[in-house]
């Protein structure tokens, strides 16, 4: 998509991707290695009762939603970064997640007209419709490439 398509109010869909157990596993153990992630047994007596995504992953999938359902072939450039990443239920291996990705605001710089800013709300739900992800990307996107 392009800057001028992205409008307040408009909710973008994506996914469902679904959630491989080994690449899960694969990257808790190369990112986030607590054993509520990486393991299998402990997990399953846990409070969690199994294995649960690292929460950085979580974000990796709705970065690729995003991407694939907006940025690439976009203008888009680059973040300045998100505010209030929220991971409000586990994730688990076999899930399936869904983006629903909704523009909040959209501008052009005030002091570049060449920039575009667009801060937006991305949520991901799993196959049960819970809520897994909330947070709030800013993302600009170069005017003067259109």
């Amino acid at each position: 998509m392009k800057f001028k398509e992205l409008e307040p109010g408009l909710v973008i869909h994506h996914g469902p991707v679904t959630v491989d157990e080994a690449e899960m596993l694969a990257f808790a153990r190369a990112y986030d290695p607590q054993w509520f992630h990486v393991d299998a047994e402990r997990a399953r007596e846990s409070r969690w009762g199994g294995l649960i995504a690292s929460g950085w992953m979580t974000c990796g999938l709705a970065m690729r939603m995003a991407t694939e359902a907006v940025l690439h072939d976009s203008e888009s450039f680059g973040s300045p970064g998100l505010e209030r990443l929220r991971w409000i239920s586990p994730v688990r291996p076999g899930d399936r997640l869904r983006l629903e990705a909704t523009v909040d605001t959209k501008r052009v710089s005030s002091t570049r007209d060449d920039l575009g800013i667009v801060r937006w709300t991305w949520r991901l739900y799993n196959q049960n419709d819970a809520q897994v992800l909330e947070t709030e990307v800013t993302s600009l996107f170069d005017l003067g490439a259109a």
